[in-house]
């Protein structure tokens, strides 16, 4: 298929990984609570709210400052999905889709039950994360999409008319396949997409998100990871407005200052390619890590979303000492988010020795179980 598991990584390689791999989730999660507290509020709103300046700070949301939404928490179970599938190939049985949709599944429990359930061992560690366990303001794309366990496919897709961002805010992850050749990491994350929202304009939104984050981990420039998605996409029905919107924030970097205005006119109406464009215009021209986050969420749009893709951009630009400390500091859930990070990149450079051929560990087997 096209996928390296046994490159031999250097330690340096490996700490550069870690870096962007860290940087990338917590970046998605830093974004999406800043930008939570605004999600619903007008950039008049936002300035009445928060200031002339706009929203420069994490706020109160849900009932604490640095609280993250569905997006975070399905990116959560994103990764956790991947490091099954993973797990699952040394059984023969390689079809990363459908341990994606399982591990969706569990977030979908995490909506409707009280706890986690002990029992499920299969669950996996993740599972059992009681912070998890409450209710962000999911969108009914996303409880419909996984309110059944039949799995939405690219040829017969749940909410085919749907065109929101969510599905994107929870594909920064597929990028983080290094090993993957870009145009099945697109695949990948088309057809999670589709699991939820199935509009072509979000389903190849998700694809190009996702190997934008796959070349900055390899270590493209933004530029150049922008020119690779818009050239993978061209081949694909439907790429049009895709590729438009991609088309139109590399010019809009030429047009003078930044402003809200600018990033409003990108967002458009909060459509999944709209929000691509948008977050990929603050990353380009932020001065920093939080000039950019704080260009995404001050706009009329979906700003928590906003947030999260352009911090999983910058993340895994620029990896995780470029993010704000004291961010990080208050972000909610932020141990789970190391943990499950720095699982991920061990997994994707020492796979084989955890549970390949020659043996397995049986603690990694407990935290994600090939059931």
């Amino acid at each position: 298929m096209g996928v390296t598991t046994g490159a031999v990584w250097g330690r340096a390689e490996q700490q550069d990984y870690r870096s962007r791999v860290r940087g990338t989730l917590l970046g998605v999660a830093v974004g999406d609570a800043l930008g939570g507290p605004a999600d619903t509020l007008s950039l008049d709103g936002i300035r009445a709210a928060y200031g002339g300046a706009g929203l420069l700070d994490l706020a109160p949301g849900y009932g604490r400052r640095g609280s993250v939404t569905h997006h975070t928490q399905l990116t959560l179970f994103t990764v956790d999905g991947l490091i099954r599938a993973q797990v699952r190939r040394d059984t023969g049985a390689w079809h990363p889709p459908t341990d994606l949709h399982r591990a969706y599944l569990r977030w979908a429990a995490t909506q409707r039950d009280w706890g986690p359930d002990e029992r499920r061992a299969e669950d996996g560690w993740l599972a059992r994360e009681e912070w998890l366990y409450a209710r962000r303001d999911p969108t009914r794309a996303l409880l419909t999409g996984f309110g059944d366990r039949t799995m939405g496919t690219p040829e017969s897709p749940k909410n085919p008319d749907e065109m929101g961002p969510e599905a994107v805010a929870r594909s920064a992850p597929f990028g983080l396949l290094v090993g993957w050749e870009p145009q099945l990491v697109v695949q990948l994350a088309v057809e999670c997409a589709a699991q939820t929202h199935g509009h072509p304009v979000a389903c190849l939104s998700a694809g190009a998100y996702a190997v934008i984050v796959h070349g900055l981990a390899r270590g493209d420039s933004l530029d150049g990871a922008v020119q690779r998605a818009l050239a993978l996409l061209t081949a694909r029905p439907g790429h049009q407005p895709v590729c438009d919107a991609l088309q139109h924030a590399l010019g809009a970097v030429r047009q003078g200052m930044p402003t809200p205005a600018r990033v409003e006119e990108l967002a458009g109406d909060g459509t999944a390619d709209g929000l691509l464009a948008a977050s990929v215009y603050c990353a380009l021209v932020g001065e920093d890590v939080r000039h950019g986050l704080c260009l995404a969420v001050n706009q009329s749009g979906p700003s928590a979303a906003a947030g999260a893709l352009t911090g999983g951009l910058l993340g895994a630009l620029h990896g995780e000492t470029a993010l704000p400390p004291a961010w990080l500091a208050e972000l909610e859930g932020r141990p789970t988010l190391l943990e499950l990070a720095d699982d991920f990149a061990m997994e994707m450079t020492q796979g084989p020795a955890l549970h390949g051929p020659s043996g397995a560990s049986p603690g990694w087997l407990a935290r994600y179980p090939r059931a």
